[in-house]
């Protein structure tokens, strides 16, 4: 007689572990970063000056106005940065700690995904829309040779994108492993019935 709760008991993978790690990872980089932006407050705000005033650019005239040369406003984008960064910080701590818990209790781990998957996405609109694309191209920074964190934006990018591929990938947050089981237990329990069928006709 085989045992139920056994049946559906979801199979321990390695999945959401490699989630959790990823996710950690990121929480802890971009709280290093809010830190670093908040304790030494003067020199990323340098950064964010010269790449709204677009003054270390080419200063193509059919682009420069699009600068933001007031430091009141230059200022606020910066702050407004942080803050971003730190919101993001908190929602992966938060994550981090869903998955640890999910570890434990596995009906912990679809909000787990979920609340990762909002803080990946916040760091993926900072720096993909954010410095990619506003910086980059509306405010060109990659014609600036001083000021140009496209190559940092794109390390951010990619590494934010490869956690949220693998809390998404079947299986991370519980799901996958349990239509598995369910699956194999509707086929087990369909075979028993053929069989019965069987003894009965013969």
């Amino acid at each position: 007689m085989s045992d139920k709760s056994s049946t559906h008991r979801i199979p321990h993978t390695g999945l959401p572990l490699a989630a959790a790690t990823l996710t950690g990872i990121v929480a802890l980089y971009i709280a290093l970063v809010a830190f670093g932006n908040i304790t030494d407050f003067g020199t990323n705000q340098e950064f964010v000056r010269h790449v709204l005033a677009m003054d270390t650019t080419f200063k193509d005239p059919d682009l420069m106005g699009r600068a933001i040369t007031s430091q009141t406003w230059q200022d606020a984008a910066y702050l407004g940065i942080i803050a971003w960064e730190t919101l993001a910080a908190l929602v992966l701590i938060a994550a981090t700690a869903l998955w640890a818990q999910g570890m434990r209790r596995r009906d912990r781990l679809a909000r787990a995904r979920l609340v990762s998957t909002v803080g990946l996405l916040m760091l993926l609109l900072l720096f993909g829309a954010g410095f990619l694309a506003i910086g980059g191209e509306w405010f060109s920074m990659w014609q600036s040779k001083t000021w140009n964190g496209l190559e940092a934006a794109t390390r951010n990018v990619t590494l934010a994108g490869i956690a949220l591929l693998v809390v998404h990938l079947p299986g991370a947050a519980g799901r996958g492993s349990t239509e598995a089981a369910e699956t194999a237990e509707g086929a087990v329990s369909t075979e028993g019935a053929v069989s019965t069928e069987g003894g009965e006709a013969s």
